[in-house]
């Protein structure tokens, strides 16, 4: 790991349904992620502008996964923690968000803690769920069971390599007609096929912001048709262009966890 950008403070723990990230928050015009959020501030103070709701304040906000919102800071460094909604059982971030919004300054105090911690010894290894969420929240959160033939679609869609995959192909390689593939899938991880491979296919970018690379070449390997494509997707999910996300993530350091590890270094 190149100590400059450990030395900067800025880091990013990437596991296949969890990723902590310290770093740059940029201006961003509206987001909509895919994941459940828990802003921290690591001074001052946040403001979030939901799309549909009243503005809040303080040094710890939460989003709901697929909700618009605008977020800005006193300080230019934030903490985001964020957790893939079809890793746990239905209600569960739901209650989590209650339970954090009810002791905001004592999880705040948590995850700036489980930051120092990162800066100090950052985790390698294969870094579960569980051992990630006690680190932030104190306790691990119920894992979801979904069926196994929506594992393996949601496990070809995280595929990087190849051809994307495709409602039809996922259909294909668990047995089922399109129509009945895509009904499942809906009914098991409470979003569309479309835009959950939409969002998976955004998030995976996170895994080379702080490369030198080619952004043209990058779309195309992960899967996007053309660059304006690209560039529309990034900024939706996270509300900053692809350039500008790689050019404040120089010094970020990143370390991968699991699976993810593992389709970074097929790319």
């Amino acid at each position: 790991m190149d100590l400059t950008r450990r030395d900067s403070g800025h880091l990013m723990l990437i596991t296949p349904d969890r990723v902590f990230y310290a770093g740059l928050l940029g201006r961003p015009r509206q987001r909509c992620s895919g994941a459940f959020h828990v802003y921290v501030a690591l001074n001052g103070g946040l403001r979030l502008m939901p799309e549909q709701a009243a503005e809040q304040r303080g040094e710890l906000l939460v989003v709901a996964p697929n909700q618009q919102h605008t977020i800005e800071s006193d300080y230019r460094t934030v903490i985001v923690v964020t957790i893939e909604p079809e890793s746990v059982p239905v209600g569960t971030l739901d209650r989590l968000a209650m339970r954090i919004t009810r002791d905001a300054a004592a999880y705040a105090c948590r995850i700036r803690a489980a930051y120092e911690e990162l800066v100090q010894r950052p985790l390698s290894g294969d870094v579960t769920s569980a051992i990630f969420d006690r680190l932030c929240l104190g306790e691990a959160l119920p894992q979801r069971k979904l069926d196994p033939r929506v594992v393996k679609a949601i496990a070809l869609i995280n595929r990087f390599s190849g051809e994307p995959a495709t409602a039809e192909s996922c259909a294909a390689a668990v047995g089922l007609s399109t129509s009945r593939f895509l009904h499942l899938f809906k009914e098991e991880t409470d979003i569309s096929f479309r835009a959950f491979r939409a969002w998976k296919r955004a998030r995976h970018l996170l895994n080379f912001a702080n490369q030198d690379l080619n952004l043209a070449h990058l779309a195309q390997d992960i899967g996007y048709p053309d660059s304006t494509h690209f560039s529309h997707s990034i900024r939706r999910f996270y509300g900053l262009k692809p350039r500008a996300i790689f050019s404040g993530s120089r010094d970020l350091a990143i370390y991968r966890s699991g699976e993810t590890a593992d389709l970074a270094a097929a790319r």
